[in-house]
Parts: structure tokens; C-alpha cells; sequence
């Protein structure tokens, strides 16, 4: 098997050897910074350590217990956890509660199961310097919260929800994360005939500010992340998609610690594209972090492919370029290996062709904008609006009777041509010439 071997090294593209990086050079410096400070790799430990190729019609395929059970066996998930990230060069890990340590009978037995498995993760940090990207809570998976957390219309359960953001917390800080992540996976409704939506969505904001103030005044100076999903498994979620979240974010007051982690197969659901989403948070200063992945097109779910999709990856890395990179966020590969690839090796095959994907993604992203063609033709697009009467509409200079009167004799002005079909094939043209 070869994660008995040594690392996955960087071969270059002309490399044939499967366990090699044919893009992904960590150190190589790209606009004055290294592929791995600006890509920011992070595992996701619930679909690489724990998924075993369960879905909705069969059971599992791949056996990930390593014939233990109890803590020990969380210990040694822990332990091929940080080896594999060891020899894919990755940085930074993702996990929920319950994916790190097993859940208790209480919020207390759960809690006290979380921290000494999080005391196992910080020597294992000591010894590889790998750190979370981001923590997070699980609450959508058990009976409890099957009509949500926050927003469940029993406050008991909106209680033990808020204990175990608590416990997220001061794992976040006991372990160096430097983010905080909220995804609803139950944060909805499926019927309106049930929901109270006022209600509901106060006490989504109610635990948003409860989070951030216990966080601040207990040592966590990251940011606190929400992850715009639209639907599955609740019909309609709150957090549907980066514009929804941002009107929430500004709602409840939240600008100064709240971003967006967004996800490309969750984008897609939304009926968005990728970069479409990007830039919404980018636009509207909430741009924090990113769950990689791809979806099937052909499927209506959140299938969290790994990403091999160079347009998307190259178009994601230009929004993330042109919103000044990652400050505490990354690309975390929210994604699995498909059921029928049920080997360990898949697993590592896997993030390999992720992070390669990624890291040419990131080099035709640069070229993008030092080819100058896009970034060119978009701003003599919009030149009306450098001068003239365009430069007083951005100024605020104008009025409705003012611009009435300023068009009162204007005979029928054209727009110029948007040239869609010209921009895609320099986008063509790019991706597959030139150098890598």
C-alpha cells in the first residue's frame, strides 16, 4: 500500500508515476508568494477519515475503524490522519465535534470526550506542525436536531446546540484555528404549515451573537464563518446562498466577525456557478474561506466530488486573487472519493488530483490577469462611467430630474457589444497554451 511509502513529491507535468504532484510545487513562488501559502490545503476529516462509501442504497465500502472501537479507535484515525497529511504536504485540517471523538449519552460526556481527544490532536500538532483551518460542530446528524439548532422550535435542543458551539470554541482555541464555521445543515424548514419563520430566524441570530461574544471574550480572534447551503437536507435553508447570508450577516450585525466559507457544489445547488458566489462574498467584504469540491450535473444532490474541473478551479483562483487572497480561510477539500474507489490509495490518488487541479487553477488564474485581455476588455465596457455625465452618477452628483433632463434629446444609445463568445475563447486560449 502506498501510504507505507515515502511523500507524494513534486514531478513536474511531464510525470507519469499516479502518486506524484505533476502542478502542485509547495514552494514554488508565484506573484511573491509560495503555491502553499496562497492554496492553503486543509483535510477534511469527516469524508477522509471517517467516510466509508455509505449512500443512500448501500452500505459501506471501505472499512476506516481499523478494527478498534471506543477512543482508542479515534486515536488511531487520528494517528493515519496526520500521516497522510504528512505525505501529501497539507497543512491544515477541518472537523466537527464528533467526527474527532465519539458522542456521549450527555452534552457532558460529549464535551469531556472532545477534550481529551483534543489534547491527543495538540501533541500530534506539536510534533508535525499541522493545525486546524477551521472547527466546527455537528448538528444535523442525531435525532435531536431534526428540526434544526438554532432553530428548532425546542429550546432544549437550541441549549445543547449552544453548548456544543461552546466546546467547538475552546477547541478552535486550545488547537489554533483560526476560524469558526457554521453550516445549517437542519437551519430551515420543509413546510411552512409547522414554522414559525420569525421566530426561527431571531434565534438564528440570537446564537450567531452568543457565538461571537463568548468566542471574543474567551481567547478566539479568528473570523466565524457561515456556509451558504440551499437545500438537502432540509427543503428551504436560511443560509441559502452568499447573498442570503450576507442580508443575515448585516441583519443581525454581524460585519465585523462573520465571513463566508463557500463551496463550490453548494453553489451549483443554489443554481449559481462557483465564481459566481466568490464574488458576491468578495463584493460585499465577506469573502473568508473555501470548501473545494465539484458536483455532478447530471445529479441533483451534494455529491462533493473531488475537483478536477480546471475552468472552475482557474476562475475560483481569479476571484480569490482579485479579493486579495486568504487571510485566515483556505481550500479546505470538502470532497471523498467515489464509493467504487474504496482503496486507501484512492484516497491519496484523490487529493492528489484535487491539489493539482488547484495549483494549475492558480497559475492560469495569474495568467489570466497578466495576459490583460479580460481585465481590458471589461474596463472599456464600463469606460461611460470614467468621465462625463457616467463620472457624476458614481459621484453622486445626479439626480432623477437632473439625469431626466440630461437624456430628455438622447437618440437611442447603444451599448457596445459584450463579446461573451470572443472572452471565452481567450479564456480557451489561455488555459491551453503557455507555459505551467
Amino acid at each position: 500500500m502506498y501510504l507505507k511509502n515515502g511523500k507524494v513529491e513534486f514531478k513536474g507535468k511531464e510525470s507519469r508515476d499516479p502518486f506524484s504532484f505533476r502542478y502542485y510545487d509547495k514552494n514554488r513562488v508565484i506573484n511573491g508568494r509560495t503555491m502553499g501559502e496562497q492554496l492553503r490545503f486543509a483535510m477534511s476529516w469527516w469524508h477522509t477519515v471517517n467516510a466509508s462509501g455509505t449512500d443512500m442504497f448501500g452500505g459501506d465500502t471501505m472499512d476506516k475503524t481499523f478494527g478498534l472501537s471506543g477512543m482508542e479507535k479515534y486515536r488511531a484515525k487520528a494517528d493515519f490522519a496526520f500521516e497522510l497529511m504528512q505525505k501529501l504536504g497539507i497543512d491544515y485540517y477541518c472537523f466537527h465535534d464528533v467526527d474527532v471523538a465519539p458522542e456521549g449519552a450527555t452534552l457532558a460526556e460529549s464535551v469531556k470526550n472532545l477534550e481529551e481527544m483534543t489534547d491527543y490532536l495538540l501533541e500530534k500538532q506539536k510534533q508535525t506542525g499541522i493545525r486546524p483551518l477551521w472547527v466546527t460542530a455537528n448538528m444535523f446528524g442525531d435525532k435531536k436536531f431534526m428540526a434544526g439548532a438554532a432553530t428548532s422550535p425546542e429550546a432544549d435542543v437550541f441549549a445543547v446546540a449552544a453548548g456544543k458551539v461552546k466546546a467547538g470554541i475552546d477547541a478552535a482555541v486550545k488547537l489554533g484555528a483560526k476560524a469558526y464555521v457554521f453550516w445549517g445543515g437542519r437551519e430551515g424548514y420543509d413546510t411552512l404549515l409547522n414554522t414559525d419563520m420569525a421566530l426561527e430566524l431571531d434565534n438564528l441570530g440570537r446564537f450567531m451573537k452568543m457565538a461571537r461574544d463568548y468566542g471574543r471574550s474567551h481567547g478566539f480572534d479568528g473570523d466565524f464563518y457561515i456556509e451558504p447551503k440551499p437545500k438537502e437536507p432540509t427543503k428551504h435553508q436560511y443560509d441559502f446562498d452568499a447573498a442570503t447570508c450576507a442580508n443575515f450577516i448585516r441583519v443581525n450585525g454581524l460585519e465585523k466577525d462573520f465571513r463566508l466559507n463557500i463551496e463550490a457544489n453548494h453553489a451549483t445547488l443554489a443554481g449559481h456557478t462557483f465564481q459566481h458566489e466568490l464574488r458576491v462574498a468578495a463584493v460585499n467584504g465577506l469573502f473568508g474561506s473555501i470548501d473545494a469540491n465539484q458536483g455532478d450535473p447530471l445529479l441533483g444532490w451534494d455529491t462533493d466530488q473531488f475537483p478536477t474541473n480546471v475552468y472552475d478551479t482557474t476562475l475560483c483562483m481569479y476571484e480569490v486573487i482579485k479579493a486579495g487572497g486568504f487571510t485566515n480561510g483556505g481550500l479546505n477539500f470538502d470532497a471523498k472519493a467515489r464509493r467504487q474507489s474504496d482503496t486507501l490509495d484512492d484516497t491519496v490518488l484523490s487529493y492528489i488530483a484535487g491539489m493539482d487541479a488547484f495549483a494549475l487553477g492558480l497559475i492560469k488564474a495569474y495568467q489570466i490577469i497578466e495576459d490583460g485581455r479580460i481585465e481590458d476588455f471589461i474596463k472599456q465596457r464600463y469606460a461611460s462611467y470614467e468621465s462625463g455625465i457616467g463620472r457624476r452618477i458614481v459621484e453622486g452628483k445626479e439626480t432623477l430630474e437632473t439625469l431626466a433632463a440630461y437624456a430628455a434629446d438622447l437618440k437611442d444609445p447603444a451599448p457596445v457589444s459584450g463579446r461573451q463568445e470572443y472572452l471565452e475563447a481567450v479564456l480557451n486560449d489561455i488555459l491551453f497554451s503557455g507555459n505551467v
